[in-house]
């Protein structure tokens, strides 16, 4: 089991950190946009870099050249720092604390200056680490300051993301929080692990440390994505909703008209992938053009058509819960009819044509129920008798 994790763990240096960009890169054009988000972005970022000039190939290719090496050492823990302090602020930012941004700004810059003099009155050396059985490269207090730093603000922000997650308003923003936290967790026995071999010489640890530093890359990135995530299954839900009101919307506004924003397309497919309005005011237009159809064909109801479609919807044995709807369906059919049939409107009061109090979620869920509705064979048979 140990060697499969071991394994696991350098399999994933180059997956985590291909996919820590991607996230990057997906999430930039939002970030750019909102101020709020940039911090995070930034501390994702820095740590994608730090993590990219740790991957094995990239460090293999550095040691062909001391100066390169040292350089690539250098550089890649300055930007650790520098992600663990953007982690900071970017808690303190979330949380309102001015203290604490002002403070891990403040820290942060202090802490890149400790490492820069440290490596820098340092003996001549190559790739910074710590080989077994020697000294740690460049020193000790290099490497303390380099893990306390990172030990701080990963308590930090794990903390923070675990109090706040439980008191955020949306269920996409606890995640989010969680799944950073999680991530940073990870990160932080990473470098206690290192702080272990610094302390005492312990090397068990070792092989396992990668597979903490990936899996804490695949976290922040699935962090990071959890709002692109949740507009995915909003864009998803929006297109079945759309496609599933399309025969009702499509008959209802060819009856009438007049409520259309734009007139329908070829076909739903043809709709749903080249939409008439932006994307995200779809099933919304479906919705009201759908609803203010209704509320014109209720003029159309006869007196005693909602009477005999209950009793109708009863007799074909609906479900209770999509009863209301049903009944809604035969109603519009009928309505439809006796408008084509030239039938004079009668302004009127059909309770089943209004549902005040219901929100656009709601609206659009019966709706779908009464498209469903329209199209089955208990609306199709509708005929009310003795309609005056």
């Amino acid at each position: 089991m140990s060697a499969e994790l071991v394994a696991l763990g350098d399999w994933l240096a180059v997956p985590s950190v291909v996919v820590l960009w991607c996230a990057v890169l997906l999430r930039a054009p939002s970030a750019v946009r909102s101020p709020d988000q940039r911090g995070l972005l930034l501390a994702v970022a820095t740590a994608a870099g730090a993590m990219t000039l740790n991957l094995p190939d990239v460090v293999e290719a550095a040691q062909r050249n001391p100066d390169t090496a040292h350089l690539v050492g250098l550089v890649r823990n300055l930007t650790g720092v520098l992600s663990a302090g953007v982690v900071l602020y970017f808690v303190s930012a979330t949380t309102r604390g001015r203290r604490l941004r002002l403070a891990s700004a403040a820290g942060t810059a202090v802490l890149l200056g400790a490492l820069v003099v440290l490596d820098g009155v340092a003996p001549a050396h190559g790739l910074h680490g710590m080989p077994p059985g020697r000294d740690p490269v460049p020193s000790l207090a290099y490497w303390l300051t380099l893990m306390s730093a990172h030990l701080l603000a990963n308590t930090v922000c794990v903390y923070v993301c675990w109090r706040y997650s439980r008191r955020a308003g949306s269920r996409g923003l606890a995640a989010g929080l969680r799944l950073f936290g999680l991530g940073t967790a990870l990160a932080g026995l990473f470098w206690c692990g290192y702080l272990l071999k610094a302390l005492s010489s312990a090397s068990w640890q070792m092989p396992y440390l990668p597979l903490l530093m990936n899996l804490h890359g695949l976290l922040r990135a699935a962090a990071i994505l959890v709002p692109t995530l949740f507009t995915l299954r909003r864009t998803f839900a929006d297109g079945a909703a759309a496609w599933r009101l399309w025969p009702l919307w499509r008959d209802l506004v060819g009856a009438v008209p007049h409520v259309a924003l734009h007139k329908p397309r070829a076909g739903r497919l043809v709709e749903l992938l080249w939409p008439p309005v932006p994307r995200d005011l779809l099933v919304y237009r479906k919705v009201i053009e759908t609803r203010d159809a209704i509320l014109v064909l209720h003029d159309y109801v006869a007196p005693g058509v909602p009477e005999q479609a209950r009793g109708h919807v009863a007799a074909a044995g609906v479900p209770v819960q999509h009863a209301e709807a049903a009944v809604l369906a035969c109603v519009i059919r009928e309505a439809r009819r006796a408008r084509d049939a030239g039938r004079a409107p009668e302004p009127g009061a059909y309770p089943g044509a209004d549902r005040d109090g219901s929100d656009l979620a709601d609206e659009r869920s019966f709706l779908v129920d009464v498209a469903e509705a329209y199209g089955s064979a208990t609306a199709g048979s509708f005929r009310p008798a003795a309609v005056p």
